[in-house]
């Protein structure tokens, strides 16, 4: 197996909803294929995959560093010897080859891209879906029966109102999700209890409810809002400060009882080592949502989950963010606790696609051989331009 080529596309995402930080109507994602010599049903079999939300598009360190590395490279040294496949983990250190250690930022998703979509290509080779190649890599059991989820949602958006954010969320209850998540830190605090309030009570009480800033918050700002939610009983309380200050991470787990979620702005595994020893972590209930697109890719992530698991703190803890089919792969093939889900939000990238089951507050993966997402109404159009690309 040899690689032929590698194209990358900037998709803009739809919509224009922010949280406290950023609006995302100016957000891209790179859309990633990975082509290799191998022909599948008379085609070249390719692996397709993307960085994440959140972060934009990294079209310009992929086409100028990492696949330039790639194709230049001796195809031998990217294949693993007990397979003669594509190996995701050489992949990643040929993408990598000459960069610096340190600095997890736009690389950390470039390379993530091209990574996964080394993983929808063996999946597509082994005609199984990508949760059931993640899991025999990793000697698991894949989750057949589901995996947990909740809906992302209660975004800012113009014009709102309480009336709009209790319809939203009510259509996510209408759908079978059982908790949801709504931003907060784009308001004054007044505000923000309003919308929290509107949304416990749609949800039936807080433990159905969970809020995430986004990194907006000081010190003071962050326990301020610590101090008037922690009566509410909230499913958690998600990113309040800056991702690396572990110190005010710390300090929020003394002053705040209930679960506190972080770690979709961290991008490696030395980040999350250092969550784990200075930023005071309750293994009983803290919310661990690093995102495998976000940070080197699966191979990063996987390493990820054996730091968490070494300072005794249980992968069920583990809610990748992302709210899209790579990651529901990802949480099935490692028995992760949950994903999130964003439906009607970031498209053509958020949500899943109709062969995804939702019952029982669990989403079922499709069966679609990779991650299935050609099957996703809105990205098979991009998909399929992409592939016309790589056959001009």
């Amino acid at each position: 197996m040899r690689i032929i080529d590698v194209r990358e596309v900037a998709v803009p995402l739809h919509g224009d909803i922010g949280n406290s930080v950023v609006n995302f109507a100016e957000h891209t994602v790179s859309l990633v294929a990975v082509r290799t010599d191998v022909r599948r049903n008379g085609r070249p079999l390719t692996g397709i995959a993307f960085n994440s939300i959140g972060r934009h598009a990294q079209g310009g360190i992929l086409r100028d560093r990492m696949v330039p590395r790639l194709l230049a490279a001796d195809p031998g040294t990217l294949l693993d010897p007990a397979t003669g496949l594509l190996s995701p983990a050489r992949v990643l250190g040929c993408a990598m080859r000459n960069e610096k250690p340190g600095g997890h930022g736009d690389r950390a998703a470039a390379a993530g891209a091209v990574e996964l979509a080394v993983w929808d290509l063996l999946a597509k080779h082994h005609d199984e879906p990508a949760h059931a190649t993640i899991a025999r890599a990793f000697g698991r059991t894949p989750a057949v029966t589901g995996v947990p989820v909740y809906a992302a949602g209660g975004y800012y958006h113009p014009d709102d109102s309480l009336d709009r954010l209790r319809g939203e969320l009510t259509g996510y209850v209408d759908q079978g999700y059982p908790v949801v998540k709504i931003k907060i830190g784009g308001v004054p605090l007044p505000e923000d209890m309003a919308r929290v309030e509107a949304a416990v009570e749609v949800m039936g009480g807080g433990d159905g409810v969970a809020v995430d800033a986004n990194g907006r918050f000081d010190r003071d700002r962050a326990l301020a809002y610590a101090t008037v939610l922690s009566d509410l009983g909230l499913h958690w309380y998600e990113e309040a400060g800056d991702p690396l200050d572990y110190a005010l991470h710390r300090e929020l787990t003394e002053a705040y009882p209930g679960a506190i979620a972080t770690g979709e702005n961290l991008f490696s595994v030395q980040d999350v080592r250092n969550l784990l020893t200075y930023g005071g972590v309750r293994p009983d209930r803290d919310i661990f949502q690093m995102d495998a697109g976000l940070s080197y890719g699966l191979t990063e992530y996987a390493r990820m989950i054996e730091a968490m698991e070494s300072h005794g703190v249980d992968r069920a803890q583990a809610f990748p963010h992302g709210g899209h089919l790579i990651n529901l792969h990802v949480a099935a093939g490692l028995g992760l606790g949950g994903c999130e889900a964003y439906p009607g939000v970031f498209e053509p990238f958020g949500g899943y696609s109709p062969d995804c089951r939702l019952s029982g507050g669990l989403v079922h993966p499709g069966q679609a051989p990779g991650f299935g997402l050609e099957a996703k109404p809105g990205l098979d159009g991009e998909i399929a331009d992409l592939l016309k690309e790589l056959d001009a």
